[in-house]
Parts: structure tokens; C-alpha cells; sequence
């Protein structure tokens, strides 16, 4: 398999140097152990995995015992599997605290976070780590946020001048989605994504609770990925999987602990009371919810039903990833009201508010931004100039104050 330069590589190198502890997070197969372990190979830095059953046992069976074999600097892969070592861990840096002691990868990202966060406070840097970027996949070194004020939309028409734009090679990025595996290795996309998720409910799901009615779970999780880009409704959900609403919270939840699904929240800082107050929800990755939704080619996909919905949740998936890999915390909600106006996204960086709409079309006009007047609703916040994001071929003007990039700028 070919090696795609991470974005996130650059982070894990900063955290290092601020941190005694370093835990890279996210769901399986997005390249955890591989972006980590080139970093720890380069600084000359041991490494073992806790999928191997004899080391999961042995630091379960004497944890301290376990520590003094294995002195730091030290990497340990899948630390999921024996969460509590992470005591001995923050006993071990307290000795002789230093940065760069210890090194962690994990599925499950929000328990392990939490369990690490606990143990190791003021000790460890997280990183979570999502599938490949549309950067990283065409070799863009921009690990730049997407915040689409006019320096960003400058320095990226300067950047984009002799691109070649292409509505189908999109679309081709839409279908495929971003697991290492897959765009590096060349794999069938459906052998693919049958092994993933076969293993990601026995191995992942099974490691956080115990799914009784697996079939029935992995309906759940189709009929979540046929919602990409909506607003929770625990009720339709319950109803087409034939689970009580509790049951549909208590895994929808797992899906978003697991990285596998984003939850946009609503904005809702001095906005009247119409606003909603239900998050919207994204797969993570379009390939796997294409997969899910029995997508068989990009062409297909871009001229169905599900287009729109599918076209947006890239969009969001790719500006996470933005702020993900620079260990940033995504700033982002929506707006939608009782009136059913809706903001696709809301992006609150340094005390300003930067408006995005997400369309699908290569023409865009006047309609797509006919939404952005809700914004004299919001108070108290600086709002800088609307961006529609679309499959156009250049920089657009479709209204007074509001510009329509190329989805490749993200």
C-alpha cells in the first residue's frame, strides 16, 4: 500500500513536545497505528499492540510489572483493551515527568478519551484521527482550518489557478470515501466495507456493550446511514428498526462514540426561541454510508435522491477533518428554525460567525443564498461574508456580499 502523508503527522509531532502522553483516537481502519508508528519508528521509539492476547493479558494480569519491562518512550497500540493501564502510565510520568514519554492509539474514542483524560489530566494531548482528507488523498500539504474569510478564499484561488476541476472526479471521491485502505491499496469496495463492519459490530460494539440481535443492529446502522444529513429523529429511526426510542439513543450513541457518525449541533447563542434545538447527524465517512445504502457507482449516487444529502455530509466531513487533524476541536453548528430556514453551517472562529450554504450544483445563483437574511436574527457575534460551497469551477458572485467557491478549497 502506497503512504499517504497524514496531515496529522505535523500534530502528533507538536504534542509531543507538550505533552508526557499522546493518544490518537478514531474509528478502525483510518491509519492510526500507521500515522503513529511512523513517528515513533523515526525518534527510534518501541512499540507493541494490545491486539496481540498474550500482551493484553500480561498488563492486565500485573500492571506494574508490565510498566517496568517496558520503559518509556514507549508506543502501545490499542490501549482499548487494557484502559487502566493508564494509572500506571500517569505513576510512571510522575517519576520523571519529561514530554514524549508515551505514545497510545484507540477505537472508541469518546470512553478511552474520557478514561485518559481522568487518569492522565495535564499529562496527554488527543488526536482524533478521521479517514483521509480530499487534501491528503491529492498530496495538498494546506493543513489549514477551513475558516472562508477573504484571506482563505484568496490564498486558495491563488493555490486552485491551473486546477483542473472536475464534477466526476468528485462525485468518484464522494462514492469512495476516505479509508487508507481503500484508496491506497485499490481493494473492492465492497469486500471492503463487508469485512469493516462485520468486525466493527463483533469486535468495536461488542467491546462497549453487548448487542443481543447483531442483524438487527446492522439495520440500525443502515437505516442511521440512509438519514446522513438530517435531523436526528429518534422516533422514525426507532420505527423503521423496530427498537424502542431509549434503544435507538443508546446506539446511535455508540455509532458517534466509535467516530463512525458527527452530530452537528444547532446554534443557538441570543437567537430567538424559534430555533431548533436537534442536532444534525453525518456519517463520517460516504463511502461507508454508500456502502450502507446500496450505492453501486458514482454516477448513480450523483443523480439520486440521496445526492444532496450525500454531497453535504462530504462537505462537513471534510471541514471536521480540517480542524481534527490540527487537534482542534470543530467550532461548528447550523441554524434552522421553526420556519424551516436552515443554515447548512456555522462556522464560530475568533468571535466571528462564517456562514456556509452546501449545494450540489455547478451553476450556482441568487436561489442558493436566498437563506442568509436569517442571519439579522443572530446578535452579539461579528458575521463575516456568506460562502456557498458547490461543484462550480472557479470563485462565483451570486449576490451582494456572498461568494460561491469550488468544493476542492475546503
Amino acid at each position: 500500500m502506497n503512504l499517504i502523508e497524514r496531515h496529522a503527522s505535523r500534530t502528533i509531532e507538536k504534542l509531543a513536545g507538550e505533552f508526557p502522553a499522546v493518544l490518537i483516537t478514531g474509528a478502525r481502519q483510518t491509519g492510526k497505528t500507521t500515522v503513529l508508528k511512523k513517528y515513533t519508528d523515526e525518534h527510534g521509539i518501541e512499540s507493541l499492540t494490545f491486539d496481540d492476547p498474550q500482551e493484553e493479558l500480561s498488563a492486565k494480569t500485573d500492571p506494574k510489572t508490565f510498566m517496568e519491562f517496558h520503559k518509556n518512550p514507549y508506543m502501545f497500540d490499542e490501549i482499548q483493551y487494557v484502559p487502566d493501564l493508564f494509572r500506571y502510565v500517569k505513576m510512571s510520568i510522575d517519576m520523571n515527568r519529561r514530554n514524549g514519554m508515551f505514545f497510545f492509539t484507540g477505537s472508541q474514542q469518546m470512553p478511552l478519551a474520557e478514561k485518559a483524560s481522568e487518569s492522565l489530566a495535564g499529562r496527554v494531548g488527543i488526536l482524533q484521527l478521521y479517514p483521509l482528507s480530499l487534501r491528503e488523498i491529492r498530496n495538498d500539504g494546506f493543513d489549514v482550518p477551513f475558516v472562508p474569510g477573504k484571506e482563505y478564499i484568496s490564498g486558495r484561488f491563488q493555490a486552485f489557478k491551473s486546477f483542473r476541476y472536475s464534477a466526476g472526479e468528485t462525485w468518484k471521491a464522494v462514492f469512495r470515501g476516505g479509508y487508507p485502505e481503500i484508496v491506497a491499496s485499490g481493494i473492492d469496495f465492497n469486500d471492503f466495507f463487508s469485512s469493516y463492519v462485520k468486525t466493527y459490530i463483533q469486535r468495536d460494539i461488542n467491546k462497549i456493550t453487548q448487542i443481543e440481535n447483531e442483524l438487527q443492529f446492522m439495520q440500525f446502522i443502515t437505516v442511521v446511514a440512509s438519514r446522513t444529513g438530517r435531523l436526528v429523529n429518534y422516533a422514525d429511526i426507532s420505527r423503521d428498526v423496530g427498537i424502542s426510542e431509549v434503544t435507538a439513543k443508546k446506539w446511535l450513541s455508540l455509532l458517534v462514540t466509535s467516530g463512525l457518525v458527527y452530530l452537528l449541533k444547532p446554534y443557538s447563542a441570543n437567537i430567538e426561541k424559534r430555533t431548533v434545538k436537534t442536532p444534525k447527524l453525518y456519517f463520517m465517512d460516504t463511502g461507508l454510508a454508500a456502502y450502507l445504502t446500496k450505492w453501486t457507482n458514482p454516477d448513480i449516487l450523483r443523480n439520486g435522491a440521496m445526492a444532496g444529502n450525500f454531497f453535504e455530509t462530504f462537505v462537513i466531513s471534510e471541514i471536521v477533518k480540517s480542524f481534527a487533524n490540527r487537534g482542534i476541536d470543530p467550532p461548528l453548528y447550523f441554524y434552522r428554525d421553526k420556519d424551516k430556514y436552515e443554515i447548512d453551517l456555522l462556522i464560530n472562529v475568533d468571535g466571528m460567525l462564517y456562514p456556509v450554504e452546501i449545494k450540489k450544483t455547478a451553476t450556482p445563483g441568487p436561489s442558493d443564498a436566498k437563506n442568509f437574511f436569517v442571519l439579522e436574527r443572530i446578535k452579539q457575534i461579528e458575521i463575516a461574508e456568506p460562502v456557498i460551497i458547490c461543484n462550480c469551477s472557479g470563485p462565483v458572485v451570486v449576490g451582494k456580499g456572498v461568494t460561491a467557491v469550488p468544493v476542492d478549497w475546503v
